[in-house]
């Protein structure tokens, strides 16, 4: 009962998802074509307002849901991981047609093929898990 806010949070974060078209498939072809602002729109919208609620959450001093005080670590200057990172990230989500969050949504809307791209991605989560300590950090 405890974790009910999370899965309402979720429903809600997926009915915004779904209602802005930023799960839909022709969206992010059209982004990755530059063909549209929608898109774009969408993730700036997103990452001002994680700056802006992530800046007054710390000016009033609010805590996470573990009672730390809310904090940004530092991260090394290790542009080329990101930069890497990045790419393969992208080049997923061009080829899946989602990224990790609304692949779960597209099921929950009927497109039941995502659970193959699911699959994958936790199959992918496992030999990333498996090889970890063999990789470059």
């Amino acid at each position: 009962m405890k974790y009910l806010k999370f899965l309402l949070v979720g429903i809600f974060f997926g009915i915004v998802l779904v209602k802005s078209e930023a799960v839909s498939w022709y969206r992010i072809f059209e982004m990755f074509r530059f063909e549209s602002f929608h898109m774009y729109g969408i993730i700036g919208t997103a990452v001002l307002s994680g700056i802006l609620f992530l800046q007054i959450g710390k000016r009033l001093g609010l805590k996470n849901t573990e009672g730390h005080l809310i904090s940004v670590p530092k991260k090394d200057a290790a542009l080329f991981r990101y930069i890497f990172g990045g790419t393969i990230f992208g080049l997923g989500w061009a080829l899946a047609g989602a990224c990790p969050g609304p692949m779960y949504i597209l099921v929950g809307t009927g497109v039941f093929s995502m659970l193959i791209v699911i699959a994958a991605a936790i199959f992918g989560t496992y030999v990333y898990g498996a090889l970890k300590d063999k990789l470059p950090h």
